[in-house]
C-alpha cells in the first residue's frame, strides 16, 4: 500500500482533537496535546543528539492551537496558546503520528512506503 502524504483538509475536531483528511481517503484525529509534544524543532529536540529539550510538564493539559499554517506544500506550523509557534511539522510525520491501527502498523514498517 503506497501512503498519500498530502493532506486535503486539516481542522480542528474539538478541544482536544486535530482531524485530517488525507489525498488517499484515510482520515485521522489527533490528540491535540500528543501533536504539541511530537515537536521536533530546536527547541523541543537537540538538533544533533535529538535528545528531548521540551520539558513535557510544562506543556499545559489543555494546549491548543490558535492557529495552523500551510508551510509549502510539505507541511504545517501550528500557533500554540502555549506560546510555540516555531516547529514545522512534515506532511509525513503528520501522517506517522496518526493514531489508528492501521497507521500504527504503516509506521512500524508492515507495510506502506511513504512519499
Amino acid at each position: 500500500m503506497r501512503l498519500v502524504t498530502t493532506p486535503t483538509q486539516l481542522w480542528r475536531a474539538s478541544l482536544c482533537e486535530l482531524a485530517v483528511a488525507w489525498g488517499d481517503g484515510h482520515d485521522s484525529l489527533h490528540p491535540v496535546r500528543s501533536s504539541r509534544l511530537a515537536c521536533n524543532c530546536a527547541g523541543c529536540v537537540h538538533e544533533f543528539t535529538r535528545a528531548p529539550l521540551l520539558d513535557r510538564a510544562n506543556v499545559p493539559a489543555d494546549v491548543r492551537p490558535t492557529r495552523i499554517e500551510s508551510v509549502g506544500r510539505y507541511g504545517i506550523r501550528i500557533v500554540w496558546i502555549d506560546g510555540h509557534d516555531v516547529g514545522i511539522m512534515t506532511f509525513r510525520d503528520l501522517r506517522a503520528l496518526c493514531p489508528c491501527d492501521e497507521c500504527s502498523l504503516d509506521s512500524a514498517g508492515k507495510g506502506a512506503v511513504a512519499d
